[in-house]
C-alpha cells in the first residue's frame, strides 16, 4: 500500500493489504476493498466504489465523468464487484441522474479495451472479450457473454446467459438464454453449451429450446408466440422469465435468422 509513486488521496478510503503499484492515482471520494490490486497507470476516478479482491490492470481508467452531455457534475459513483478482473486500458464511466450510478457486478471478466458507458448494470459472472463496447443505459444479465469487437447500442437489454458472437452490433433486446450473431443481429440458437457448463440439464435446455421454437421458427408474431408458449408451455422459472424479458423490453426483441 505505501508506494511512494503512487497518488493516493488522503480523502480515499483504502483497504490495508490493497497493492497499489507505481504510477497509479487514486482520487477522492473513492473506496477501495480487501485483496484489491491496482497496477501500474491505473486511474480510479471520484465515486469508485470496488470491492474485495478485484484487479485491476495498467492503464484502465475507472469513475471517469460520463461522456454526455447532459451531465451536470451530479454526485454519482461506479461500483465494481468483489473478485471481478479489470484487464488493460478498460474504461468504466460513471453514472448520471438517470441511475446515479454504473456497476459492474461480482466475479466478471472484463478483457482489454472494453468501455462500459454511465448508467450501464451489467450481472455478475459476465465476460467481454476485447474491444467489446456498451454505450449508456444498457442493462445486461448474469453469465452473459460478449465476444471481441461486440457494440450494444444505448438502452438495449441482454438477458442471462445469452451469448453474442464477436463484432456483432446490437440494436436490439437480445433475450435470455440464447446465441446471437450475423448481420442484423439475429437468433442462431440457445447458448447450450454454456448452459451445460453452468450446469442446466439436459430437459431444462430441451424446454428453452422448445419456447424459442414457438417465438423464432414457427412464423408466428411476438404476439402469437407468446400466446401460444404460456397456453401450452408448462410455468417454470426459465419460461416465465424468458416471457417476462420479452413483455418488458422498450427496443422490441432482435428477430430470428432466415436464410435467402
Amino acid at each position: 500500500m505505501n508506494q511512494p509513486l503512487a497518488y493516493v488521496h488522503p480523502g480515499a478510503k483504502i483497504a490495508k493489504n490493497v497493492v497499489i503499484e507505481p504510477f497509479s492515482t487514486i482520487h477522492n471520494n473513492v473506496e477501495i476493498g480487501e485483496g484489491t490490486w491496482i497496477g501500474s497507470n491505473v486511474t480510479i476516478m471520484e465515486g469508485a466504489r470496488i470491492g474485495k479482491n478485484v484487479s485491476i490492470f495498467p492503464g484502465a481508467v475507472i469513475s471517469a465523468v460520463p461522456q454526455d452531455k447532459k451531465f451536470e457534475d451530479e454526485d454519482t459513483i461506479t461500483e465494481i464487484g468483489d473478485n471481478t478482473t479489470i484487464r488493460e486500458c478498460v474504461t468504466i464511466n460513471r453514472g448520471t441522474s438517470d441511475k446515479m450510478k454504473t456497476k459492474v457486478g461480482k466475479n466478471c471478466w472484463i478483457m482489454a479495451y472494453c468501455h462500459i458507458a454511465h448508467d450501464c448494470i451489467v450481472g455478475d459472472h459476465c465476460v467481454f472479450s476485447n474491444n467489446s463496447t456498451l454505450a449508456g443505459h444498457i442493462v445486461v444479465g448474469d453469465h452473459a457473454v460478449l465476444a471481441g469487437m461486440a457494440a450494444v447500442q444505448q438502452f438495449c437489454s441482454i438477458g442471462r446467459h445469452a451469448f453474442i458472437t464477436g463484432g456483432s452490433l446490437v440494436r436490439k433486446d437480445v433475450p435470455p438464454f440464447v446465441k446471437a450473431g450475423r448481420e442484423p443481429l439475429s437468433y442462431v440458437g440457445i447458448n447450450s453449451v454454456g448452459l451445460r457448463r453452468r450446469g442446466f440439464e439436459t430437459d431444462k435446455i430441451r424446454e428453452i429450446q422448445n419456447i424459442y421454437r414457438i417465438l423464432y421458427q414457427k412464423n408466428y408474431n411476438n404476439s402469437q408466440a407468446l400466446s401460444i408458449i404460456e397456453a401450452e408451455m408448462e410455468a417454470t422459472p426459465e419460461r416465465d422469465e424468458i416471457l417476462q424479458f420479452i413483455k418488458d423490453s422498450q427496443r422490441g426483441i432482435m428477430k430470428g435468422y432466415f436464410s435467402n
